[in-house]
């Protein structure tokens, strides 16, 4: 199937949003090393045919309505000679690429990306900028049209500049526009020195040592060199709930979805990826704290405002103890979400970060964006009937894992694995079944 690309486009504020050319700084949380990184991700909309305009027009028009207020997409980050930070470059004039192409087949035909069908096509369907870029372009999109009438808007955007939540906030703001409306809701707030900038002096008062170390040559995302392929996996919420009532149980305690399923999949990886036993393995995710600094991040707040958590055992634990013991760990990590553990932790990246802050070599990133409002990006054709991250390289992992919104009923699981551990991952997954049976009673 081919993607037949036609333009590429410079969109730009509808009007002039700054006077004169400026820098602006981004937080130590911005600028977190593990955050270097591009996330590429799909919004899959199922029938756009009833609509007069067509979507690169409507999509592009709201990008240039929404740009006055989020006039940073269109700037430049670029590393800072001082420090190794980035920073962002605002020059008058420029603007969002956004590509529009064409394919002459229906969605259905790839099932609506809903599934592992075709990873080389479905990255067709995104930019995909040389990570060594300099300057880096903050955002591109491309606006691909189907022939059933369908399109998929796909967004390659810095984590530098935001989040998973702070880019939803960006995209609904484009959205209202799209829809007709006048302005949008949520101003957005950028002042990010201020609301997330070390303190003076700065100090670690959190042992975050027990967490991160320090590592000068160590790169976080160095590849293997092994093929690593996407794993799609749709996980019946009833499976979970045996799963998580039988770790009540045996142990008590009552557990998120998050924390059960979490812990079972990274059970499942290291015994799949033969990691020795005294390894020490990482399980790493990221927690909004917005809501857990003192004063709360305003709702317009859309840098990154998440910290990440990390969970460290051997590997051979978290191969063979009951899952409720992981589990129990990833909920106890939790406890660490305080206001202090992030002054600490911006603290500790103002202190150390030209020598190397990392978090380990066997990282196994989690994120869970079946709470990041996705579904709630509509254009006016409604919202998007998938969402499909395309990123490998996420919170130190070069192997993540992410939580997506499924089918009625259903998780849908999207994991990254080497290629020679498939198999044994599969085998280790389909346990879960068994839940159903009531087959798989000791865990």
């Amino acid at each position: 199937m081919e993607v037949d690309i036609q333009q590429t486009a410079v969109i730009r504020p509808i009007k002039p949003p700054f006077d004169s050319d400026h820098v602006l700084s981004l937080s130590h949380l911005d600028t977190d090393r593990n955050l270097l990184v591009t996330l590429r991700y799909l919004r899959v909309y199922s029938d756009a045919r009833h609509q007069q305009r067509d979507p690169f027009s409507l999509i592009t028009a709201a990008l240039s309505a929404a740009l006055i207020r989020y006039y940073p997409f269109s700037g430049t980050l670029r590393l800072r000679q001082s420090d190794g930070r980035l920073e962002l470059y605002c020059k008058a004039g420029d603007g969002v690429p956004v590509v529009s192409a064409v394919v002459n087949s229906p969605l259905s035909l790839v099932n609506y990306l809903d599934a592992d069908k075709d990873d080389n096509f479905a990255n067709k369907l995104v930019p995909d900028p040389d990570p060594n870029e300099d300057p880096i372009r903050p955002m591109t999109l491309q606006v691909t049209r189907f022939s059933c009438g369908g399109f998929v808007l796909g967004a390659a955007v810095h984590h530098g500049i935001c989040d998973g939540l702070g880019a939803t906030l960006f995209f609904n703001a484009m959205a209202e526009l799209a829809r007709g409306a006048g302005q949008i809701t949520i101003d957005p707030v950028w002042n990010r020195t201020t609301l997330l900038g070390p303190r003076n002096p700065p100090r670690v008062e959190f042992p975050i040592q027990e967490f991160l170390s320090l590592d000068r040559d160590f790169s976080p995302y160095k590849s293997s060199g092994k093929r690593v392929i996407r794993q799609c996996l749709d996980v019946k919420e009833e499976w979970v709930e045996e799963l998580k009532g039988l770790l009540y149980k045996q142990s008590g305690f009552k557990f998120t979805t998050f924390e059960a399923l979490g812990a079972f999949i990274w059970r499942a990886r290291t015994k799949a990826s033969r990691v020795p036993q005294d390894e020490r393995v990482t399980f790493a995710y990221s927690i909004n704290i917005r809501r857990v600094i003192n004063p709360p991040l305003p709702a317009g707040y859309w840098g990154n405002g998440c910290v990440p958590m990390y969970v460290h055992l051997a590997a051979v634990e978290v191969a063979e103890q009951p899952i409720w013991k992981t589990a129990d760990s990833i909920k106890k990590s939790k406890q660490n979400a305080t206001h202090e553990y992030v002054s600490s932790f911006i603290d500790f990246q103002e202190l150390h970060y030209e020598q190397g802050i990392t978090a380990g070599r066997k990282v196994s990133g989690f994120t869970d964006w079946r709470h990041l409002g996705h579904s709630t990006v509509d254009f006016g054709w409604g919202g998007p009937v998938a969402v499909v991250p395309l990123s490998t390289r996420l919170l130190g992992s070069v192997e993540p894992c992410f939580f997506l919104p499924g089918n009625e009923g259903m998780i849908r699981v999207l994991a990254y694995l080497e290629e020679d551990a498939i198999l044994a991952f599969r085998l280790e997954m389909d346990k879960l079944k068994n839940m159903e049976s009531g087959l798989l009673s000791a865990i």
